[in-house]
């Protein structure tokens, strides 16, 4: 018997062999014109949606970068609501939703559920459980592909339609406590970002824990609270899974920390007295990077002894480091972004960031705004993490589910 793990107690029939073709009208997308960008086919009214947009997308297509007008239209394949598109280049076998109709290029293909015989929401949910089937099957010139001979006969198990429907349904509750979930973490990062804004500006200000007003921010300099330390080389090969000795190198500052370095993702086990440690509060502050706006970061480390990598410039002050961390992200980004230097790779030094302007509260108000900000990161956190779990029962409840 052909039949899933996980099933509705209604439904006893086996799930029968097929293939996609037989489910779906599946047809490529187009676009002709040749420059690609040529802006006489652009700025219309019709989306245009390519890889990235699917890509980016999650059940439903969120978004589309570019649109054609009239002209456009005419070199390109328009396909109606309630298709599923799904990426045969690049980014082999992602897949998103049509709520309206949209215009595609080649790069990517156009699936229409036969009504009959298939539920688009169903259809959508099988085939991303093909993804690794697709993609071991693409092609690789200049890029990975797979073409329409390798989708339409894609060997697939299918139930009735009343159970296609009826799981359909149950995922799409799934889904949309998702989605409910990923609007919370991009609301609570909007106000992070409104509230750094006002409270670096001094739009709004704390008070004292007397009820007091606090006192006026003071300008002065980086190199005038704290000095700056250089980090020493850890390399890759360095990192061990169960080293003695937590340690950051630069690139991470990119990869996995905030703000706040409350928990060291990596670890060595090099001799200590060959490394340079942290005190905790100090600040990190990249000193290569790809852009001059990202190389503006800065990561408060919580911990002593954390072993800092080369690449790293680290301030240590007796101010709040946190505080300091989030100013640098925020109101100060572009005046340090201006002093990176380089083409290929910017760096920048310790001699630069010294005389980086700044206006400074006590450390009672530092503190306060450090405490404020950290808790909003916590809970963006929380989300975050409750996103991933939401994610992993739903592709759990996918391999029981489907055959």
């Amino acid at each position: 018997m052909v039949a899933p793990l996980l099933r509705f107690t209604e439904f006893t029939d086996d799930w029968e062999e097929t293939t996609l073709e037989n489910l779906a009208e599946v047809e490529r997308g187009k676009f002709s014109v040749r420059p690609r960008n040529d802006p006489r086919y652009f700025d219309g009214e019709m989306p245009f949606v390519q890889t990235g947009d699917v890509a980016g997308s999650d059940m439903y297509l969120k978004g589309y970068s570019q649109t054609l007008n009239a002209d456009g239209i005419k070199v390109s394949k328009v396909f109606p609501a309630d298709t599923i598109l799904i990426t045969i280049a690049a980014n082999i076998g992602d897949t998103t939703i049509t709520r309206y109709a949209v215009a595609c290029p080649d790069s990517v293909v156009a699936i229409q559920s036969k009504k009959d015989k298939a539920n688009t929401i169903f259809l959508k949910n099988l085939i991303d459980l093909q993804k690794e089937v697709l993609d071991s099957q693409a092609t690789q010139n200049a890029q990975k592909n797979i073409n329409l001979q390798v989708l339409k006969p894609l060997e697939l198990f299918a139930p009735s339609i009343e159970e296609q429907t009826k799981i359909a349904s149950f995922l799409s509750n799934v889904d949309e406590k998702i989605s409910q979930l990923t609007q919370k973490h991009q609301l609570l990062s909007q106000y992070k970002q409104g509230m750094m804004q006002k409270l670096f500006s001094q739009q709004i200000r704390f008070k004292a824990d007397d009820g007091s007003e606090f006192g006026e921010w003071e300008e002065t300099v980086l190199e005038k609270i704290g000095a700056f330390l250089k980090g020493k080389g850890i390399s890759k090969a360095d990192i061990v899974e169960d080293g003695f000795t937590p340690c950051i190198r630069y690139g991470e500052l990119y990869t996995h920390y905030g703000e706040v370095i409350s928990k060291v993702i990596s670890a060595t086990n090099l001799e200590i007295e060959n490394l340079i440690l942290s005190k905790a509060n100090d600040v990190l502050i990249p000193a290569s990077g790809e852009t001059q706006i990202d190389i503006a970061t800065a990561s408060c480390v919580l911990h002593d002894d954390v072993a800092l990598s080369g690449d790293l410039n680290i301030f240590r002050t007796k101010e709040n480091g946190v505080f300091l961390s989030y100013l640098i992200r925020s109101h100060l980004k572009m005046q340090i972004a201006q002093l990176a230097q380089g083409n290929s790779v910017v760096h920048l030094y310790s001699s630069q960031l010294k005389g980086v302007r700044l206006n400074l509260p006590c450390l009672e108000e530092q503190t306060k705004i450090a405490n404020f900000l950290s808790a909003i990161d916590q809970k963006i956190e929380v989300v975050a993490q409750q996103i991933e779990q939401a994610k992993t029962w739903k592709k759990g409840l996918l391999q029981q589910m489907f055959v």
